[in-house]
């Protein structure tokens, strides 16, 4: 069997990333913030529109102890609709300026599968994290412009595109599977020079809910990488489908399940919720002591 349940850690896992310079400790989990500035995202779209609104959610989000800001600007649900790089560039750039100016401490993650958005938003606002749903799949310049720039990479694993994603996906052993398909990544990610990868699974990216828990079930595989890993499950479908509840009402399920993340090994956990998450983790770090 390739994979089974670890008991006691074994690896040396990188605990540490640069950006602008500076070093992002990942000794103990951290959380991500979830910045929409789409019109259509399943939870918290069209919220977050003018400049006032935004910064309004970057201060609560730091104050409430999250590390990260991640800000995207098209939605990568199921079924969304495509939206075009302009668009994209033209949602983020003014939004992005008016944080740096306003947080400029702040850490940024820049959501997006890109490398044109990419380009342009850090080369006038500064080095950012790249998180890719796409893996690079939707993009073929995405590896080398992350490269090229020295920017932090968080690779999700996705079968499909947003928009086939959820049309009855299939593996074979989706722990594998998806452990075969992101080695390959990280090897070209590292021949390419980027030192700075995150893991991340892609709950709900191309797998039912079945595929989602066993991968929740089995999350602990993915320390053989021995980089950060990142968790998403924030209000997913994998919660408000399985209890026939609405997203709206899915709080306390990814509550539930963010702990079983952080058991599992999770260091990055993406939320729309941050003091609840920040809650879980210390929570879950006294047990751990």
């Amino acid at each position: 069997m390739l994979f089974q349940k670890i008991d006691k850690p074994f690896y040396r896992k990188k605990t540490s990333l640069q950006l602008n310079g500076q070093l992002i400790m990942l000794d103990q989990p951290i959380v991500m913030g979830i910045l929409n500035l789409t019109p259509d995202s399943f939870y918290d779209g069209g919220r977050y529109q003018s400049e006032k609104d935004v910064l309004r959610r970057v201060e609560e989000i730091l104050s409430q102890g999250a590390m990260i800001i991640d800000i995207g600007a098209v939605s990568t649900r199921p079924g969304a609709t495509e939206v075009s790089a302009d668009a994209e560039i033209e949602r983020l750039l003014p939004l992005v300026r008016a944080i740096r100016k306003h947080f400029p401490d702040a850490v940024l993650s820049i959501d997006s599968y890109r490398s044109e958005v990419i380009t342009r938003i850090t080369g006038e606002t500064g080095d950012c994290i790249v998180n890719d749903i796409s893996g690079g799949t939707m993009d073929d310049q995405m590896f080398e412009t992350v490269a090229n720039l020295g920017l932090p990479y968080i690779l999700v694993h996705i079968q499909g595109t947003p928009q086939t994603m959820q049309q009855n996906p299939v593996y074979q052993d989706v722990i594998q599977d998806i452990f075969l398909n992101l080695s390959e990544k990280v090897n070209t990610l590292k021949l390419l020079g980027v030192n700075d990868i995150i893991i991340d699974p892609g709950f709900g990216f191309g797998k039912n809910v079945e595929h989602n828990f066993e991968l929740l079930n089995r999350l602990d595989s993915f320390r053989l990488f021995e980089l950060p890993l990142l968790v998403g499950l924030s209000r997913k479908a994998m919660i408000w489908k399985l209890l026939d509840i609405t997203p709206q009402e899915s709080l306390n399920g990814t509550t539930v399940l963010n702990t079983l993340a952080l058991m599992g090994g999770a260091d990055i956990l993406r939320v729309h919720d941050v003091r609840e998450a920040v809650e879980a983790i210390r929570l879950v770090s006294k047990l751990k002591q």
